[in-house]
């Protein structure tokens, strides 16, 4: 989390300003200049379209009533390729974009789905409880048989109602 964190606020702003210069040099500042607004313009209208979107999917599963995972993650996209757009530069732009669009989104969730589900796991095994709950074998579900070479007593519950 730290290398991340390191990576957001300083190698991307050097990132940025280096490939400015790099894009600027080659095309001019004021068509560079041109370029990031035209691109800020592009991403606000397409946050905007894509959230509304990704909103009436999220109504549309909930009142289906079925757990609506994909149109969260769809939601939680669009607001971080948003925030990615908002910020000036051509890089983040890219993962922007990358976020928002619709045909690229998929690739980003299961970008997503990857990267959360190694941070709970590596959060869950350092968990002073973690050693309650063995690694588990089988399906991603994770079907579980119970203690393995336990005793098993085999037996009827009878429940006895007193009335006092």
């Amino acid at each position: 989390m730290r290398l991340l964190l390191f990576l957001a606020f300083l190698v991307v702003p050097v990132l940025e300003i280096w490939l400015l210069i790099q894009i600027g040099s080659v095309i001019g500042g004021p068509l560079t200049v041109a370029l990031l607004i035209a691109d800020s313009l592009l991403g606000a209208w397409l946050v905007r379209r894509e959230g509304r979107r990704a909103w009436r999917a999220l109504q549309e599963a909930l009142q289906s009533g079925r757990m609506p995972d994909r149109e969260l993650a769809d939601g939680g996209l669009v607001l971080v390729g948003g925030a990615l757009l908002l910020t000036p530069g051509f890089f983040t732009d890219v993962f922007g974009f990358l976020c928002v669009l619709p045909f690229t989104r998929p690739l980003m969730r299961r970008v997503g789905a990857w990267f959360f589900d190694r941070r709970v796991k590596k959060m869950a095994a350092a968990s002073p409880y973690a050693h309650l709950f063995p690694p588990r074998q089988g399906d991603p579900q994770g079907t579980y048989d119970g203690a393995q070479g336990g005793r098993v007593v085999h037996g009827e519950v009878i429940r006895e109602d007193r009335e006092r």
